[in-house]
């Protein structure tokens, strides 16, 4: 009787009404809820990936810009290097998102792409002082309702994973402008580094690209063994990379993969409803993760 009720208050979401919202198998996505209500809020982790998923591809019809983009866009970039970045990004974010590739064969692009701009960076001598600045200028935005979505989890204790590709020194600072950089809150991501006199050097440890995030999480089973307990995980991504980011945790019960599908719809929404339960088309907001994170709590 419970899972039956637990059914019916989920086709009564008129959040689930919306027409951005796309589910391939509404009775599995019925189950997958009905798990996660049932575990509430002890059982519960957040793993999500940040660049279009929690900071918006667009706004008012402009494109805004990722983590790396704020950084390329800025200030402390000669128009040179901006140029030579944008070169890359055009070469290789059509590779990224080519639905005709494998993600084994777009694989060594990524980090070619990466690694190049990286390198480009250093070359400029970003200093550390003015990231905050830089941030605080661009034009990078987080959805609508982050601050429902970033609080409720932080006031109920529930582990959020940030699982980025992008620059986690900016990712960070976005987080810390908007006020809700909670301790609940774990990043992961691409990190500068600063040498003696706080001038980019280099990047910390190995690369995060958008298809390696399978071994980014194998890497952190031990934050994920910490939370044993939380064995329910909603996953919010907007690329086929974003699906591997909780292959670190051992023990999982239900898992509810969120995607958010962006650009090029028409190639792309298929293999979208293949692979994630619920994609959101075109979707600015964290609107529906807040109302089941409201039916779960």
């Amino acid at each position: 009787m419970a899972t039956q009720e637990c059914a019916m208050h989920v086709k009564m979401m008129p959040e689930f009404q919306k027409s951005s919202v796309r589910i391939r198998n509404p009775t599995r996505v019925e189950e997958i809820l009905c798990g996660l209500i049932k575990g509430g809020a002890a059982k519960l982790q957040i793993i999500t990936d940040f660049d279009m998923t929690l900071s918006r591809f667009s706004y008012n019809g402009k494109r805004c810009p990722t983590c790396h983009n704020v950084i390329d866009y800025c200030k402390l970039v000669s128009d040179d290097c901006r140029q030579k970045l944008l070169q890359l990004k055009e070469k290789y974010y059509a590779i990224e998102i080519d639905p005709h590739m494998t993600v084994e064969d777009k694989f060594p692009y990524m980090v070619e792409w990466y690694t190049k701009s990286h390198g480009l960076l250093v070359e400029q001598g970003i200093p550390k002082a003015k990231i905050q600045e830089v941030v605080a200028e661009s034009d990078i935005m987080l959805k609508e309702g982050y601050e429902n979505f970033f609080d409720k989890l932080h006031q109920r204790d529930i582990p959020m994973f940030i699982f980025s590709a992008g620059i986690g020194d900016v990712l960070e600072e976005v987080i810390r402008q908007a006020g809700v950089y909670h301790s609940n809150v774990k990043v992961v991501s691409n990190f500068m580094d600063f040498d003696d006199n706080g001038v980019l050097k280099g990047f910390k440890g190995e690369l995060i690209h958008v298809f390696n995030k399978h071994d980014g999480a194998l890497k952190n089973t031990e934050y994920f063994n910490q939370l044993k307990d939380s064995s329910n995980i909603i996953l919010l991504g907007d690329s086929q990379g974003d699906l591997r980011m909780a292959d670190g945790v051992s023990n999982v019960d239900n898992i509810l993969k969120i995607g958010y599908l962006n650009d090029r719809v028409d190639e792309l929404l298929d293999k979208y409803m293949d692979s994630y339960d619920i994609v959101l088309v075109k979707e600015e907001s964290l609107e529906l993760a807040n109302s089941i994170l409201q039916k779960i709590l």
